[in-house]
């Protein structure tokens, strides 16, 4: 879900952008100067990342419903807000905001700007279908990506993709334009035929960006995996994993994480986690 949520709002971002850009005019001649596009480019590309980032905890509470415990109203609450605390402690990072969204898959997330700004929130499918010491090793999961810092990370490697393919999809865009004025060079920025091919060509490489920004997903969820290991034991995440993998069929993901679970290496090329399969044999090889 955090995956999907930083893609999404990361692409609205750049869509955005691109139009002003355009209306005022801000790119005009920048094709004919490869070092002022590039920094243009930079600015854009760095900035819309960071600021996807920054709204990532905003924007997962809205798309999930998440309510953040701030007195624990019961004794489960009680139990995970302490556990959460215990984690965050033994892994050296700021203590979290905890959160329970509504859902009956077997879930959790963990998302924010920085290593103590953070947020965890698991689903009430987590909480009625696993027993405690597995959750225990899915929170450790969580809190192992932001002692981590996966989320910065994945916002700096965003950031310089976005980079390339805002500076590669206006060189496009330009060819284009030049060819269809017969090879004369526009001097408005382009007309209706660059800003067309600038907006297809943005769409088309951003998917072949996040084709990278998956692969890193999927390896840090080995890393998360190891984490969770180190600070719960190995048997516990082992078997949250395998309850995850029997529980698989009765899951009802939101549509925004079912759009990755295309059958077939198309699909295993998009997946933002590894098969769970693979994740269960990392950890019975680790020592």
């Amino acid at each position: 879900m955090r995956i999907v949520l930083f893609l999404a709002t990361n692409l609205a971002i750049l869509f955005l952008l691109t139009i002003v850009i355009k209306l005022f005019g801000l790119d005009a001649g920048s094709t004919r100067n490869l070092t002022s596009l590039l920094v243009m480019a930079a600015v854009i590309g760095m900035g819309g990342s960071f600021i996807s980032l920054a709204l990532s905890k905003w924007m997962a509470k809205r798309a999930t419903g998440a309510q953040v415990i701030t007195q624990p109203q019961n004794e489960v609450e009680q139990w995970l807000y302490s556990t959460v605390k215990r984690q965050a402690e033994a892994a050296g990072i700021g203590m979290p905001e905890v959160a329970i969204y509504g859902g009956p898959e077997m879930n959790a997330f963990a998302t924010g700007m920085s290593r103590d700004s953070a947020l965890v929130a698991v689903s009430m499918g987590l909480l009625q279908n696993m027993d405690r010491r597995q959750i225990e090793a899915v929170l450790a999961h969580e809190i192992s990506h932001v002692a981590n810092g996966d989320m910065v990370t994945m916002g700096l490697i965003q950031g310089v993709l976005n980079t390339f393919v805002i500076f590669l999809a206006r060189i496009i865009g330009s060819l284009v334009d030049s060819f269809l004025r017969g090879g004369r060079d526009s001097e408005g920025g382009g007309g209706i035929g660059y800003f067309v091919t600038v907006m297809v060509a943005q769409l088309v490489l951003g998917v072949f960006a996040s084709l990278i920004v998956m692969w890193f997903s999927r390896w840090r969820e080995f890393r998360a995996d190891a984490g969770a290991a180190r600070l719960e034991g190995k048997g516990a995440m082992i078997s949250a994993l395998q309850r995850l993998a029997a529980g698989h069929g009765e899951s009802t993901l939101p549509k925004e994480v079912a759009a990755f679970g295309i059958a077939g290496s198309f699909g295993k090329l998009f997946a933002s986690h590894p098969p769970i399969e693979e994740r269960i044999a990392a950890l019975q090889q680790q020592a």
